[in-house]
């Protein structure tokens, strides 16, 4: 697929830089976004074309300027896959309303900006991906996981919508709900002494995933939820 475009958000580590890794092995040129440019340099150093754009993914201004940067850049956008994330582990009753609102735009609002800015390219084109990275959350969330759970639960019927509204369209929305993760987020809450490494799933098996689902591989689970987990 030596033509095709992805933007990859969260793209500084995790899933994000996994799928990147992934992708550019496989011929995409990449369209990198993170708040962190210092993270966003070691994951372009690790792919041969790619472009890498510092932005806010709660501000929809910044998501259509990434969209406006990818065209002018590659001329066309054929996938976007929504890694940012972030997952406070703050219990109900001590949550502040700004750790809410945070949760929810990072997770649940950027994911519809994206799917906005990206339809009417998508329509020109007659076609185009978007993969949602959700979570086992959304089924089975941990204490403490009250906005971030509902966020990704969120997602997941967010792209059930988006795929079938982009049916007609040929674009195709799926999600991709990982469970434990080896990633700093999964660390930041809960260490190796809760859960050992060998109970995680290593980023690049997740992004492995992403790329069959964008390569069209796995074309018939428009609108699905795949969870992924040991």
């Amino acid at each position: 697929m030596p033509n095709n475009v992805c933007i990859i958000t969260g793209a500084g580590r995790g899933i994000g830089r996994a799928t990147a890794v992934e992708l550019d092995r496989l011929g995409w040129r990449l369209v990198l976004v993170s708040r962190s440019i210092d993270e966003l340099r070691a994951t372009a150093a690790l792919c041969r074309q790619a472009i890498a754009l510092v932005a806010d993914v709660t501000l929809s201004g910044d998501v259509q300027g990434i969209i406006d940067s990818a065209i002018v850049e590659f001329g066309r956008i054929d996938a976007a896959v929504n890694c940012a994330g972030i997952a406070p582990n703050v219990p109900i009753a001590t949550m502040t309303d700004e750790q809410f609102q945070q949760t929810l735009q990072t997770n649940l609002a950027h994911v519809f900006y994206m799917t906005r800015a990206l339809w009417s390219q998508f329509k020109r084109q007659n076609g185009g991906t978007i993969v949602n990275i959700s979570s086992l959350a959304s089924r089975d969330p941990f204490n403490g996981f009250g906005a971030y759970a509902a966020a990704k639960a969120g997602v997941n019927l967010f792209s059930l919508v988006a795929a079938r509204e982009g049916k007609e369209h040929n674009i195709r929305v799926h999600v991709v709900a990982p469970g434990a993760v080896e990633t700093k987020m999964l660390r930041d809450f809960l260490p190796e002494s809760a859960l050992p490494r060998e109970r995680t799933l290593d980023p690049s098996a997740i992004a492995k995933v992403i790329a069959q689902i964008v390569a069209g591989d796995l074309a018939h689970t428009s609108g699905e939820v795949i969870y992924v987990h040991k």
